[in-house]
């Protein structure tokens, strides 16, 4: 998949989403903000369902229930007006190192991808990077026609976001 490329011209602003073998995805962006506050934009659900759902995609995130702590669950129940009924998206987070780790699984189907984050703080910045295994090729094929297409823009979202806390 090419590099997706947000924001300024600005190497600063450029999401890289990269499939790094038949089964896993990596994206990659960094931000002008400490890890800290990084990482609770994607573990504070009033944060998150500010920036997780790509504005193109013209779909509403109707609840946003996250318990981040390693063993706690979260789900996440999105409507889309091409689609009759919500869609959920729900999992267990594996692993929670504030402000340097998030491992989550992907659980409302049978293929979903185990996902790690990681926060890597260097001089007041962070390189936020995302890999996603998947169980099939078939299972990553289908993430990248499909949900993996918003992940720039989400990213690009959350650089709003944090752009507006710093």
């Amino acid at each position: 998949m090419p590099e997706g490329k947000t924001g300024s011209p600005d190497a600063m602003n450029r999401t890289t989403v990269e499939r790094k073998s038949e089964r896993e995805l990596v994206v990659t962006r960094m931000f002008s903000a400490p890890a800290r506050i990084v990482f609770e934009a994607w573990s504070k659900p009033e944060l998150f369902q500010r920036w997780w759902v790509p504005k193109s995609a013209g779909m509403s995130l109707l609840s946003c229930d996250m318990d981040v702590r390693t063993g706690g669950a979260y789900r996440l129940v999105f409507s889309h007006p091409a689609f009759d009924q919500p869609m959920a998206f729900f999992g267990t987070y594996r692993e929670v190192t504030p402000h340097k780790r998030l491992v989550w699984t992907n659980e409302e189907g049978d293929q979903g991808a185990l996902t790690t984050v990681t926060f890597e703080e260097n001089a007041g910045q962070t390189l936020v990077t995302l890999h996603e295994l998947y169980p099939t090729t078939a299972a990553l094929d289908e993430a990248l026609s499909g949900s993996a297409e918003g992940l720039p823009e989400q990213f690009a979202q959350l650089d709003e976001l944090l752009a507006g806390r710093a």
